[in-house]
This record gives C-alpha cells, structure tokens and sequence, in this order.
C-alpha cells in the first residue's frame, strides 16, 4: 500500500529533506507531532536498531518499554518492508564509525 501519495505527503518528504541541523530538525518534528507522537517513534527506531543488534525480545522490552506487539510490527517492517529501517541504520552506522575515526 503506497502511503505516501498526494500533496501533503509530498510536501512532508519534502520538508525532511529540507532540514540541515539537528536543532533544525527537533524543533521541525516538535511542531509537527505530538510528545507521544515523538516518543512511538523513538521507540520504533531504538526497537529496530536492538533487533539489528540480534537482541531477544524481553531485552528489547526490558530496555525500551515495547510491547511485544510493537516489537513484532517493527521486526515485520524490518524484515519485509521498504527498507527503510535498514537504510537510516547502515547511514547512522557508518556515521558513528566516521566519527570515531575522525
């Protein structure tokens, strides 16, 4: 299913492109999404980096407060999605290591 079709959702990817500084960016997602809104995603994003890493459910719950329904819907994006997950987290990866050798 294409989500992501018509002006708005243009207009959004659009403006994630757009921003060029962290500060940029949190000041951007806190006025579009709510805290709770903000907080999902975090979950989401630390829930795929922990299933990347190979770690079991119960640590992933344990660390993040994840149920395990969402554990398994981000695992099941992981797994069969857009490859979404995976391209942010080989790039932030890859950064990290960047930097370490910087």
């Amino acid at each position: 299913m294409e989500v992501f079709h018509g002006e708005g959702a243009e207009l959004l990817v659009q403006a994630v492109l757009a921003l060029e500084t962290p500060a940029e960016c949190r000041a951007f997602l806190e006025d579009l999404m709510t805290g709770r809104e903000i907080q999902d995603c975090s979950q989401r994003i630390l829930v795929a980096k922990m299933l990347g890493q190979k770690q079991v459910y119960n640590a992933i719950t344990a660390a993040t407060g994840a149920s395990t329904a969402t554990i398994s819907r981000v695992n099941r994006c992981c797994s069969y999605g857009a490859g979404g997950y995976q391209l942010i987290l080989e790039r932030l990866e890859k950064n990290e290591e960047q930097e370490k050798q910087g």
